[in-house]
């Protein structure tokens, strides 16, 4: 087994200024594994069992904080767009001249900035796509539809006719039942 590393002055005063200045729960765990073995000497299984992690994942926090210093302290941001097919600034690119357009209309047509992303990006792609990225620059589906598809005028004129007389044959059963 080879020898503990020792912890140095300035290292021990990184750790303690970095105690004070943990904001998420994940850094703060970070500086905590190696205050831990700075402070108390415990062994990397004893420091995962308190702070709830693998004692693999202690070793690499130990390892990296000998090799970078107080900078891993700071959280590693999680996430992103990894699947992205264009950046922010290339789909800001292709929506300018909609925007444009929009701005003089009020209306964004989506079938057209779909084509535009299509050939820019050389695939097909879902229309959802299309709304999440004007979603990401500030757009978004104001209006219904004016009218379903499917409607049929006739149906809806003749529901008008006979609905009515149904309806007032309702209100007087249930205003007669009620005065009886």
């Amino acid at each position: 087994m080879r020898p503990r590393q020792e912890f140095s002055e300035k290292q021990k005063k990184e750790v303690s200024e970095a105690l004070k200045r943990a904001r998420s729960k994940e850094e703060y765990q970070r500086v905590q594994a190696v205050w831990l073995r700075m402070s108390m000497g415990l062994m990397a299984a004893e420091i995962g069992k308190i702070l709830g992690l693998h004692s693999g994942s202690i070793w690499r926090i130990h390892a990296r904080f000998f090799r970078d210093g107080s900078s891993i302290f700071a959280g590693d941001p999680h996430g992103g767009r990894y699947r992205e097919n264009l950046t922010l600034s290339e789909e800001k690119e292709l929506l300018a001249p909609f925007v444009e357009s929009a701005e003089k209309s009020g209306i964004l047509v989506v079938a057209g900035i779909k084509q535009a992303y299509e050939k820019t990006i050389g695939h097909k792609t879902p229309k959802s796509t299309i709304y999440r990225m004007l979603e990401r620059h500030g757009w978004r589906k104001l209006a219904p539809r004016p009218s379903h598809p499917d409607r049929k005028p006739e149906t809806q004129e003749s529901f008008k006719k006979t609905s009515r007389s149904s309806s007032q044959k309702h209100r007087k059963n249930q205003t007669g039942a009620s005065s009886g």
